[in-house]
Order: structure tokens, then C-alpha cells, then sequence
């Protein structure tokens, strides 16, 4: 089992498709987590999830957890099987609860209350891909497995 969560093969694609979602959600994690990029930090996102949207603790740290430390293990290719699935999985949740009610475009005009769910759709699909082939060359993941 754990050869293949960390079997992988040296696909530059899968290297490109790694790094931008491991770079593109540090930024949404760092929000998150650490305030920055204008986010609410730890403290205020878990309030914002519990206390504002009703999401149980325990899923709000989970979503958290998902786009930080799963960011950080997608750029370094360490576990990213379990890492895409955590951010297919807070993208399906988010989707279904905020983002299909406002179709399927991003709100490029400001002219509807939200956002579609356009993104949700292609991060999905990234993690997807990253969850059957694996990280790709220049990874954690492929070290540990050539290293046995």
C-alpha cells in the first residue's frame, strides 16, 4: 500500500501540475492559517467556519490542515496522493455548498453575489490526475520509493 501511495514516475506534467497546486493553495492555506494574503488567520477562519457556516470543528481544522500543510506537501511531492485528495475534497465541499448555487462562471464582472464554481471544477481535476500518477520527478515521494 504505502509503494503505491508514493509510486510516481518522472512526467514533467505531473511536476507542472504539482507545483501550481501546491503554489496556488499555499496562498489560500497561508490565509488560513497565518493570516496573510488578507486572510482571517487560524483563530478567525475557525470562527468563520464554525460560527458563521455551522461546519463542525473537526471538518473546519481538517479543511484548514488540507490547504496548508497539503499545500506544502504538494510543492515538496511528499505524500501528494493523500495531499490531492484533501484538496479534491475541501473543492467538492466548498462547490456543493457555496459555489453551485452561483453557476458554473467566477464572478469576473462583480455582477452576482458569488463565485461560480469553474475553479473548484479544474482544481479537481489536477487533483485527480495527481492522485493516479503521483508527484511527478524532483519529488519526496519518488525519492522514498527509489531509495528502498
Amino acid at each position: 500500500m504505502l509503494d503505491w501511495l508514493l509510486r510516481t514516475d518522472d512526467s514533467l506534467s505531473h511536476l507542472i501540475l504539482r507545483l501550481t497546486l501546491g503554489i496556488v493553495f499555499f496562498a489560500h492555506g497561508a490565509q488560513k492559517m497565518l493570516g496573510w494574503f488578507g486572510g482571517y488567520g487560524f483563530s478567525g477562519t475557525m470562527q468563520f467556519f464554525t460560527q458563521q457556516m455551522g461546519i463542525p470543528a473537526v471538518f473546519a481544522f481538517l479543511a484548514i490542515m488540507a490547504e496548508f500543510l497539503g499545500s506544502l506537501a504538494l510543492i515538496l511531492g511528499f505524500g501528494t496522493r493523500v495531499a490531492a485528495l484533501g484538496v479534491a475534497i475541501v473543492m467538492v465541499v466548498a462547490m456543493v455548498t457555496t459555489h453551485l448555487q452561483h453557476g458554473f462562471f467566477m464572478n469576473w464582472f462583480g455582477n452576482q453575489k458569488g463565485e461560480g464554481f469553474e475553479f473548484h471544477v479544474l482544481v479537481i481535476a489536477i487533483a485527480v490526475v495527481l492522485g493516479l500518477k503521483g508527484a511527478g520527478p524532483y519529488s519526496v515521494d519518488g525519492l522514498m520509493v527509489r531509495g528502498k
